[in-house]
């Protein structure tokens, strides 16, 4: 009986911990100090923050959205435009919103 106990809690122990995905939440300090229009490359991006939520549109211009904690359980998003070259065309920061 107490085998399956412990494997239960060791397996609920490792979902409470696991990390947020690479990307989705990073500190808005980092990113607007590290992420600079007319220069940043997506492939900087990349190895900076990690991937995250993305949208490519058909004149080959990508948005990709990150997300930083405002405090009481609210986020707000860092998105950076990506023109088809692959350097970032302009970013913009949107107010808080729950998750």
């Amino acid at each position: 009986m107490k085998l399956p106990f412990a494997l239960c809690a060791a397996l609920l122990a490792g979902c409470a911990t696991q990390a947020p995905a690479p990307g989705s939440v990073v500190a808005a300090e980092r990113l607007s100090a590290a992420v600079v229009a007319g220069r940043t490359t997506k492939a900087e991006l990349l190895a900076a923050f990690g991937p995250t939520k993305s949208v490519r549109f058909d004149s080959g211009y990508e948005a990709w959205v990150y997300q930083s904690p405002a405090g009481g359980g609210r986020f707000s998003e860092f998105v950076v435009l990506i023109d088809p070259a692959g350097v970032v065309s302009k970013t913009r920061t949107r107010a808080q919103s729950t998750p």
